[in-house]
Formats: structure tokens, C-alpha cells, sequence
């Protein structure tokens, strides 16, 4: 039974044409009958061949997608038979390039720009509820003077004497094992068959410019440390008319001076008084909100210390839905009153106290002693 295209390149069903062409070339290398003897491996070649011409064919992937491989049978036939006609076959030499110290190909064509990243930092409150960031970063845009071809108004590319034009120079060298051809990058053009003789006086023949790009992004709520945002097209311009690469934005989540977040869950700690550990309470305490925010909360009596309390619903929104959110998990502290902090009434109720509870305490040299202040 055939294996699925998407299966055989391994990639998902959305895969764009470069993860498609990407995964290609990676198991180009891997699996070409000139590089691996293994068995099977030449079998296993055709099929991802087949995979990638069906599939890099817009309308045959259509088709597949729809009705399979009974939809594309007979449409892809010249590259699942053999290397001399198939979508993939120029791709295989590009691929393989490399491997001799060559370039492959002259890259004539247009080429995608890099991708960047930028690393951005939110507080929490930007994390948890989002906000509009304005973000200032360095790119490469297309040359407006020249249009991106690098070449000065009213000339342009010539064809690379060195090369003719093939981006690399083919050098034979005889040996007693017979003729060894070595192929590398030609040094005049660097690959791209063509050389500038008149460059552009704006970008100096690069036909790209470093440029300040200021702009606004939307960050969703329920954002985490680590997280990736990519804002399309906002990379380094193309070349030869090639289409930008994508701005991918790292984030990085600064510490909160009251709250700790723990995915949804945030914690936070409140004292109180050994009394209203006792007596129990009413108190407001910090949350987590757009605006500074408070909520009361009710502190049972016979409260220990190091108790947890659950609020429901006041942690960190889910990602991009702020109606479902974590917990706040609030610790109480019990503060016990340091030496020297008690004055003679509280040190003498304390005392009465101990007598009705029969308990036993040591009033001098004690913590009694140490507790209570001397009036």
C-alpha cells in the first residue's frame, strides 16, 4: 500500500511549498542511490521524488488532497520512474550542490529574505490581558532607488564571464584514478550568474538597505513566557523580487512584585495577626486585574498558619480568551509579635490567658520575658 505523500516528506497537510521544498532536500541528501547503497534506499527515493513533484504542483495537490492518489495517477509519473523528468529533478541538483563545493545552479530567481527575531518584554498585566506594543527594530528593505536590482537606474545585470552564467566553475584535474572534476562557486558573481557593472549608488549594488522599522503589534491575551508571535512580511526584503521573510517575536514575561504566576495560576501571600489567625477576619487583598484591583476576603477563625485559600476565576486568562481563566491560590502568613513589642496590659492578658488554658510558659528568661516590653 502506498504511503501518504505528506507521511513519506514528513510534513503536516498545511505544509507551505518552502517546508515542502525544505523537507525534500533534506531527504534528497539522505536517501539518493549515488549517496546511500543501503537497500531499499533507491525504492524509498522514488517515492519521496513522486511525493514532492505531486504535492510542489498546486493543482496536483488539490487533487490529492481531494481523491488521493487516484486523483494525480498518471500525472506524476515521469519522477517516480526515473530522475530525468520529474518536477523535483533541478531541485536535486541544488540539493546536491553543495556536497561537491558547489552552489548547484545559478539562482537566477527570486529568493525569500531571512527571517528576523526580536525579544520583547511584558509585565504580567501585558501577559495576562494583552496590550498594543509599538516595536522598533532593524531590517532589510528593497532598494527604492533601484527596486532591489542593485544595479544603477536604466542598466542592469550582465551575465558573468567567469561562469557563463552558471554560478560556478567546473575544474578537471587528472589523476591515477582517473579524471576527479571539482565544482565550486564562481568567485566573480558568487554564485548567481550575473554581475553588476554599474551599481546602484544608493545601496552599492546590494539592491537592499538596512532600514528602522517602527510598527504595532497585538499581543493576545494570555500570553507566557516563551511564547512566539510572528508578524508576516516584516522580515528582510527578497531578493530579486523575492517575497520578505517573517518578523518572529520572542517574548519574555518580567517578574510581578506581588503576584508568581504558574501558568494560569497565580500566588500571592498575605499576613495577619496571630489575633485574626485566632478570631478570623475580613481582609482586601490584591488581584489580578487591568487596573489595580482589590477583593475582600474572609479569613476564618482557627486559621493556621501557611493556609491556602482559592480564589476561583482571578488568575491568568486562557490564550485568547479572556471569559476562562486560572486560579489565585493566596497563602496566609501568621505574624507572631517579635521581643519587645508587647507593652505591660497585653503582656498581662496573655498571662491570664496561659492560667485559663493551664498552659505552661516560662515568664522569666523565657519568651515571655523577651516579649514583653519593660515600662
Amino acid at each position: 500500500m502506498a504511503r501518504d505523500y505528506y507521511e513519506t516528506l514528513g510534513v503536516s497537510r498545511d505544509a507551505s511549498k518552502e517546508e515542502l521544498k525544505q523537507a525534500y532536500r533534506g531527504l534528497a541528501r539522505k536517501y539518493h542511490p549515488d549517496v546511500n547503497r543501503d537497500p531499499g534506499a533507491e525504492d524509498l527515493f522514488k517515492e519521496i521524488n513522486q511525493a514532492y513533484e505531486t504535492l510542489s504542483d498546486e493543482e496536483n495537490r488539490v487533487r490529492y488532497d481531494r481523491y488521493g492518489e487516484a486523483g494525480v495517477s498518471g500525472a506524476a509519473g515521469g519522477g517516480a520512474s526515473g530522475f530525468d523528468g520529474g518536477a523535483g529533478f533541478g531541485d536535486i541538483f541544488e540539493a546536491f550542490g553543495s556536497m561537491f563545493g558547489g552552489q548547484g545552479r545559478a539562482n537566477r530567481g527570486p529568493m525569500r529574505g531571512d527571517d528576523l527575531r526580536l525579544d520583547l518584554s511584558l509585565n504580567l498585566i501585558e501577559a495576562a490581558f494583552g496590550c498594543e506594543k509599538e516595536i522598533s527594530f532593524d531590517h532589510l528593505e528593497s532598494c527604492k532607488t533601484c527596486s532591489g536590482s542593485g544595479a544603477k537606474p536604466g542598466s542592469g545585470p550582465v551575465t558573468c564571464r567567469t561562469c557563463n552564467g552558471q554560478g560556478q566553475v567546473r575544474q578537471a584535474a587528472r589523476t591515477p584514478f582517473g579524471v576527479f572534476t571539482q565544482v565550486t562557486t564562481c568567485s566573480t558573481c558568487g554564485g548567481k550568474g550575473q554581475v553588476i557593472q554599474d551599481p546602484c549608488g544608493t545601496c552599492n549594488g546590494q539592491g537592499r538597505q538596512v532600514t528602522r522599522r517602527t510598527t504595532q503589534v497585538t499581543i493576545p491575551p494570555g500570553v507566557d513566557e516563551g511564547n512566539r508571535l510572528r508578524v508576516s512580511n516584516e522580515g528582510n526584503a527578497g531578493v530579486k523580487g523575492g517575497s520578505p521573510g517573517d518578523l518572529y517575536i520572542q517574548l519574555v514575561i518580567n517578574e510581578h512584585p506581588v503576584f508568581q504566576r504558574n501558568g494560569m495560576d497565580i500566588a500571592s501571600e498575605v499576613s495577619i495577626s496571630y489575633l485574626q489567625a485566632i478570631f478570623g477576619t475580613k481582609l482586601r487583598v490584591p488581584i489580578l486585574e487591568k487596573q489595580d484591583a482589590e477583593q475582600e476576603v474572609d479569613i476564618p477563625p482557627g486559621t493556621q498558619p501557611e493556609t491556602v485559600l482559592t480564589l476561583r476565576a482571578k488568575g491568568v486568562p486562557r490564550l485568547n480568551n479572556l471569559t476562562r481563566r486560572g486560579d489565585h491560590y493566596l497563602t496566609i502568613k501568621v505574624t507572631i509579635p517579635t521581643p519587645g513589642k508587647l507593652n505591660h496590659e497585653e503582656r498581662e492578658l496573655l498571662e491570664k490567658l496561659a492560667k485559663l488554658r493551664n498552659e505552661k510558659v516560662k515568664k522569666d528568661g523565657g519568651f515571655l520575658s523577651g516579649l514583653f516590653s519593660k515600662e
